[in-house]
């Protein structure tokens, strides 16, 4: 499905489970993992990404989140599930959020970069914060 922005042309894609694309056309990595055997057309969880796309645009802050199916590697998996953690209207860094890798992996060192690299694989932007 696609979504007229203030900032251009949002594609949104689901599977039954739930949110696994949102990417505005013409950004790199544009439609990445999209199944070439996709199908244009509505279904819940569609709706209600554009729902939470028009609080967000409006101005204010979503109270709901759309059903996410984020399909990447166990550490990409990681580092989008501290990008949902940071609040509303707040900011962090690669660094802070490779601190927090760190800790929860037990001290192992994460670099920026490769929190950086996985940020910018995002296919949930918006909704997954890549930058608040």
């Amino acid at each position: 499905m696609h979504y007229d922005s203030p900032l251009g042309k949002i594609l949104l894609a689901a599977d039954e489970e739930g949110m696994t694309g949102v990417w505005f056309e013409a950004q790199k990595y544009f439609a990445a993992k999209l199944p070439p055997e996709n199908e244009e057309g509505t279904m819940p969880v569609l709706g209600d990404a554009c729902r939470w796309l028009d609080v967000y645009f409006s101005g204010r802050e979503p109270d709901f989140t759309p059903k996410l199916h984020l399909i990447g590697s166990d550490f990409r998996q990681a580092v989008w599930a501290l990008l949902l953690q940071i609040p509303y209207g707040q900011t962090t860094t690669y660094g802070a959020l490779a601190k927090q890798l760190a800790e929860i992996n037990g001290g192992k060192r994460v670099s920026a970069q490769a929190v950086g690299g996985a940020v910018g694989h995002n296919p949930v932007s918006i909704i997954v914060p890549c930058h608040r």
